[in-house]
C-alpha cells in the first residue's frame, strides 16, 4: 500500500493525501491591489483538480510594503480576503484542502516581478516602489539599504499577520502557514546574518526567534484550535556562521510548543553569494533532520519530480508529507499520475474519467 496516498490528520483536517502543493509566487496582480485573479483561480483550482491534497497559495503580503513585488497576492484588506472565497470554495469542492502561506519580505519586498521585467533590484519609489523594512538596516547584495524596526513597527507586524490570518479563515481557508523562510522578514530575524539588533529581539537565538515565536502564539490565538499552522524555513543558509539545520530543528521544537503544527523544509535565500548544491530532492536530508531532531512533522520540498521519489521520501520516514512546485506547473494532475503508477486507489474528476489509465 503506497504511503504516499495514505490520509494524513492534522488537528480538525484530512489531507487525502501525503502529495501536497508547495507555495509558488505567479506575480499575476496586474491591478497591483493584492486582490486575486482568474489566474489565480485556474491556476490553483487545476491543481487541486489533479488530486493533490493541500493546495497552498502562493505568499501573501500580510501588508502593502510587505509584498516581495507590487503585483503579489495580499490579505491585509476585505476586498482581497473577498475574492479568495470562490478560490478556496472551488479548491474544496475539488477535494482538496486549501492552504495560504502569509509572508512580509522584510528587505527584499519592492522588487520588480518575477516575469516580464529585465530588472531584478529594487524598484525604485518612482516607479511604484517603497521603502523596505528589516531586522536590521543591512541590505540584501544588490538591494536598496532597509529601515531596522523599532518597537512599534515590531508590534504592527504582528498586528498585520494577526489580522491577514483571521481574514484568511473567514475566505475559508484550511491552513495557515507563516512564511520563515528564503530571506524573507522573518528569516531576516532568525539569522545572525541578516540580525545585528542588540534589543531583545537579537542576539541570542532565542532572542533571534522571539518575533516568530510571537507570530506563532498570537496566530494560533485568532485560528483557534482546529486550524492547522505551519511554519516554512529554510534549514540552512549555506553560508559560515549563518542559520543551520541545527538551530532550525530547536526553533522548530519551540514553535511545536507555541502551537505551531508542521514545518515546511525549503533552504537558502537570505545570502545573495551562498552557493546551494542543487540536486534531486536535495533539501530532503534537511526535513529529515528537523523531523528526526525536534520530533516534529515536517515536509519535504526541492526536486521531487517522481511518483516514486515523493513514495520513497514518505515510506521511509524522512518527511510527513512532500510538497511539489515546479513538477506540478509541469503536471497540475501529477498526483492522478502518481496514484496510477504507484498502484494507489484515488478519485478522479467524473468529467476526466474516461482518460483514466485503465
Amino acid at each position: 500500500m503506497s504511503a504516499l496516498f495514505q490520509p494524513l490528520t492534522i488537528r480538525g483536517t484530512t489531507f487525502r493525501n501525503r502529495l501536497w502543493t508547495a507555495p509558488m509566487c505567479q506575480y499575476s496582480v496586474l491591478e497591483k491591489n493584492g486582490v486575486p485573479t482568474n489566474w489565480h483561480l485556474v491556476h490553483l483550482g487545476s491543481i487541486a483538480r489533479g488530486g493533490s491534497a493541500l493546495v497552498m497559495a502562493e505568499a501573501t503580503a500580510v501588508s502593502a510594503e510587505g509584498r516581495i513585488s507590487d503585483q503579489d497576492t495580499g490579505l491585509w484588506n476585505d476586498e482581497q480576503r473577498d475574492a479568495w472565497a470562490p478560490i478556496v470554495e472551488f479548491i474544496h469542492s475539488q477535494g482538496a484542502a486549501a492552504g495560504v502561506q502569509l509572508a512580509h519580505a522584510g528587505r527584499k519586498a519592492s522588487t520588480w516581478p518575477g516575469w516580464g521585467f529585465e530588472r531584478h533590484d529594487t524598484m525604485p519609489v518612482a516607479d511604484g516602489g517603497w521603502q523596505t523594512v528589516s531586522a536590521s538596516a543591512d541590505a540584501f547584495t544588490g538591494y536598496d539599504t532597509p529601515l531596522a524596526l523599532d518597537a512599534a513597527g515590531i508590534d504592527a507586524v504582528v498586528a498585520d499577520f494577526e489580522a491577514a490570518a483571521r481574514r484568511a479563515i473567514d475566505a475559508g481557508f484550511d491552513v495557515i502557514e507563516l512564511h520563515a523562510a528564503h530571506g524573507y522578514l522573518l528569516h531576516q530575524f532568525l539569522s545572525p546574518l541578516s540580525n545585528h539588533r542588540e534589543d531583545e529581539y537579537g542576539g541570542s537565538l532565542e532572542n533571534r526567534a522571539r518575533l516568530l515565536l510571537r507570530l506563532v502564539a498570537s496566530v494560533r490565538g485568532v485560528i483557534g484550535d482546529d486550524v492547522p499552522l505551519f511554519v516554512r524555513f529554510s534549514a540552512t543558509d549555506y553560508s559560515s556562521g549563518g542559520w543551520n539545520e541545527e538551530q532550525t530543528a530547536i526553533v522548530a521544537g519551540w514553535a511545536h510548543e507555541a502551537g505551531a503544527d508542521l514545518f515546511d523544509i525549503s533552504s537558502g535565500g537570505n545570502v545573495a553569494e551562498a552557493t546551494i548544491p542543487l540536486g534531486p530532492g536535495y533539501q530532503v536530508p534537511f526535513a529529515a533532520y528537523v523531523r528526526n531532531e525536534a520530533h516534529v512533522p515536517v515536509s519535504a520540498v526541492g526536486l521531487i519530480t517522481s511518483p516514486q521519489q515523493a513514495e520513497q521520501i514518505v515510506a521511509g520516514g524522512q518527511a510527513d508529507a512532500v510538497s511539489l512546485g515546479r513538477e506540478l506547473l509541469r503536471d497540475p494532475h501529477f498526483a492522478l499520475r502518481a496514484a496510477h503508477e504507484l498502484g494507489a486507489e484515488i478519485e478522479w474528476p467524473p468529467q476526466y474519467e474516461r482518460a483514466r489509465p485503465r
